[in-house]
């Protein structure tokens, strides 16, 4: 979809979520081919299933339909009888190609701020002696006894050390919020929660083997037990199965239980989202989108892990784009061995790419809590993995989660896996995450 059509998506989209009437333009848009069955039942099952979680779903995934989206959009409103919504875009469309500037986002200019009783011709860059206040600029007070003002009033900040090899600075202080409940999660039970790994390996003619998936599938295993987690493991998925496993898991009673953890080993590509980006694919070749994945453990699907925290680990690709990185000092001399013959888990996003357009994300819906989602690599980009050791992500959250889960929260532990990834290969690659969790989490490790 070109960035006009899009735009003009955008500008309408409130006045289509909150009057498009979707139940009757199933059958439209199926019968112009401009959804598959598939993703009309992904639409179906947005959100809470109403109509304005199925109307916003439509619009958001519209947008990654390709350059006559929008006209065969249209005509599917009028066939069933949407005509002011049709017209509405219909004129918005005209209008954008009549005037190009009309669609365009507003051309903001930066306003400088500056402190009262400062003149215009003092906004410039000045040497200045520390111990004489700026004009106009406020000097910083402390409120309460003289004596406390120097010594305790001094902001102590925890911050991770150099991260190949320090570890907190204060270890004490980590132990003492660990053990407390209003700022970490409280992780007692044993076993701990539920572990799903879907590990798809072979998959149709679309997609290669996965060499080395195996590997990590056998590695996280090991891990989440050492966590206290008991462990499931499902092999070669196809798209449906995949969703029936997680909604089977979603279902199950975690009263007694304090955490779950999904980890996904697959192909993946970008896909439309709200909140979460991309999908994984089902080994016939389907994608289920990670937004999907995720919401299957919302508050309405999954009741008993209300408050809880859910962690999703994603081993594919976000997309085809391989990070060549930018020149550093130096390289680690395993890094830059070349006998080594990396394969990434990138596969397109439709079969004919040429046809359709990445995807924009757009947000409209407030995110979950007490979801943690880690990416094997940034949206958009290549994930690498090698057939002997497995993928660069997993092996390194293995390492890490080994030397230090005893003693650092998930999010420190993640930034230790980041680091090491991107220094690996001749590509690059960053995992990343999507956090909305509340707040700290150690894992159980004794």
């Amino acid at each position: 979809m070109d960035e006009a059509d899009r735009q003009v998506l955008r500008r309408c989209r409130v006045r289509l979520v909150s009057e498009l009437q979707v139940a009757p333009l199933w059958d439209a848009l199926l019968s112009r081919e401009l959804f598959t069955p598939g993703m009309i039942e992904d639409m179906q099952q947005a959100g809470s299933r109403s109509r304005g979680d199925q109307a916003r779903q439509l619009v958001t995934d519209l947008e990654t339909r390709g350059n006559k989206a929008l006209p065969l959009f249209i005509s599917c409103l009028e066939d069933t009888g949407q005509n002011s919504l049709a017209s509405l875009l219909r004129t918005s469309s005209q209008a954008a190609k009549g005037d190009p500037q009309a669609i365009r986002p507003l051309d903001l200019k930066p306003v400088a701020l500056r402190p009262a009783g400062l003149k215009p011709e003092e906004l410039r860059v000045v040497k200045q002696d520390p111990l004489k206040p700026t004009p106009g600029k406020l000097t910083p007070a402390v409120l309460g006894p003289e004596e406390l003002w120097s010594a305790k009033l001094r902001p102590e900040v925890l911050r991770p050390e150099d991260i190949g090899s320090g570890g907190f600075s204060d270890v004490r202080a980590q132990m003492e919020l660990r053990g407390n409940p209003d700022l970490a999660y409280v992780l007692n039970a044993d076993p701990c929660g539920h572990c799903l790994i879907i590990n798809n390996v072979d998959f149709s003619l679309r997609h290669s083997t996965r060499a080395g998936s195996d590997v990590d599938c056998e590695k996280l295993q090991r891990r989440f037990r050492s966590l206290h987690f008991m462990v499931e493991v499902k092999q070669n998925l196809a798209s449906k199965q995949m969703v029936h496993t997680l909604v089977e898991l979603a279902r199950r009673d975690h009263g007694a239980l304090d955490c779950c953890v999904v980890v996904i080993l697959s192909h993946g590509c970008e896909a439309s989202h709200r909140q979460f980006p991309g999908a994984v694919y089902g080994t016939d070749g389907y994608p289920v989108s990670i937004e999907r994945i995720v919401n299957i453990f919302n508050g309405t699907g999954c009741p008993s892990l209300r408050g809880k925290p859910k962690l999703f680990f994603i081993q594919a690709c976000g997309g085809d784009q391989r990070d060549h990185g930018f020149e550093v000092a130096s390289t680690s001399p395993e890094d830059r061995a070349r006998d080594s013959n990396p394969e990434s888990d990138a596969a397109p996003f439709q079969d004919d790419p040429g046809s359709y357009d990445q995807l924009d994300a757009v947000s409209s819906l407030p995110t979950p809590s007490d979801i943690f989602v880690s990416y094997s690599t940034f949206p958009g980009f290549v994930s690498w993995r090698e057939p002997k050791r497995g993928s660069w992500y997993i092996e390194t959250l293995d390492s890490v989660f080994e030397q230090w889960a005893h003693s650092e929260d998930l999010q420190s532990l993640l930034l230790r896996v980041a680091n090491a990834v991107s220094e690996k290969g001749i590509y690059k690659q960053i995992p990343g995450c999507f956090n909305f969790l509340r707040k700290k989490l150690f894992f159980k490790t004794s």
